[in-house]
């Protein structure tokens, strides 16, 4: 076989694997980007919780923050993050169930409820930390519909 020949060959099959390399690829950075928007929101609802407790001085800069922050996460459009075949029952290190392809609408509606909750702690987060406990309440309500649907309980 001659070294074009041997080159077209080459070509050949790695435009065989090269697509499923690239989609496997795709697939994790997908499943990374899912787990760290909910890192980021961890983190900022831990500062926000932490000073509605009283656990963490309150700082009305470092709230509005937090809150920015919360809303901005809510913000980003999920259609990337979520790829079939990355529920609890497909592979290991999820909590996400099928019914949020089962049932995407509701699973979209719950995002959407979780913004507006991220938006009115935004409006609230520099009046104070009774008003951060309150609307703290209101999206930590709107995390545990979502999961109550769409999230497989601690075993």
């Amino acid at each position: 076989m001659n070294l074009k020949a041997r080159i077209l060959t080459a070509a050949a099959a790695l435009s065989l694997v090269a697509p499923a390399a690239m989609a496997q690829d795709d697939f994790e950075a997908q499943l990374k980007a899912r787990q760290g928007q909910f890192r980021i929101m961890a983190l900022n609802l831990g500062v926000l919780g932490g000073m509605a407790q009283g656990k963490i001085d309150y700082d009305a800069e470092r709230a509005q923050t937090a809150a920015d922050t919360l809303v901005a996460v809510t913000e980003i459009d999920q259609s990337l993050h979520w790829p079939e075949g990355s529920d609890s029952f497909a592979m290991d290190g999820t909590r996400a169930e099928p019914s949020i392809w089962d049932d995407n609408a509701d699973f979209l509606a719950k995002w959407e409820d979780l913004g507006a909750a991220a938006r009115e702690m935004q409006a609230v987060a520099g009046d104070g930390r009774q008003a951060v406990g309150a609307a703290l309440q209101n999206v930590g309500g709107t995390c545990k519909a979502c999961h109550d649907a769409h999230r497989t309980p601690d075993s």
